[in-house]
């Protein structure tokens, strides 16, 4: 894959802050998705990068977090950049992108609020593509280590002798 002459020769840190001194809120390059705000980036094989990042957004949307990095969204979602995945999810991103068009929004992407974004969603969610997304993300987001920390789940106890005897009832957000 050979990069846009304007992207090319830029490290991660130059482009980032170039895109966040234009105001982007997101660089979409050939193939290459940053987020100026926050530490990650993600070159697509098999999606365009428009489609991935409004999948990283629906992501977000769909199990928001205030306290978990979009890094791990971008991990759950990776999986659909494959060559099985990429064209129904293509075609899942499209048909969200005309729900957002018929609310009078330019793309889902594109659509600012958040309470509008979730009332687009609700227009979509009893098709597959929503729900495959959404029960994806159950595993996908919840099973990565990294996040256990922020809920305060300390892992599997059967190793360790099981909950009992490791102060099960030391919750102190329950």
């Amino acid at each position: 894959m050979t990069l846009q002459p304007a992207i090319r020769g830029l490290t991660r840190r130059q482009l980032l802050s170039r895109a966040s001194a234009a105001g982007a809120s997101l660089v979409i390059g050939a193939g290459f998705v940053a987020a100026p705000d926050a530490a990650w980036a993600y070159e697509t094989a098999h999606l365009r990068p428009e489609t991935f990042a409004t999948l990283v957004r629906m992501a977000r949307d769909i199990y928001p977090h205030d306290r978990i990095p979009d890094a791990h969204y971008v991990i759950a979602v990776k999986g659909y950049d494959s060559a099985e995945a990429a064209p129904g999810i293509a075609e899942g991103i499209a048909a969200l992108d005309a729900a957002a068009q018929a609310g009078g929004f330019p793309s889902y992407l594109d659509t600012g609020w958040e309470r509008d974004r979730v009332d687009i969603l609700r227009s979509i969610e009893d098709s597959a593509f929503f729900q495959t997304i959404r029960g994806g993300l159950v595993t996908g987001l919840y099973n990565q280590k990294a996040v256990w920390p922020i809920f305060g789940y300390e892992g599997e106890s059967y190793s360790q002798g099981g909950y009992i005897e490791r102060g099960f009832n030391d919750i102190d957000w329950l």
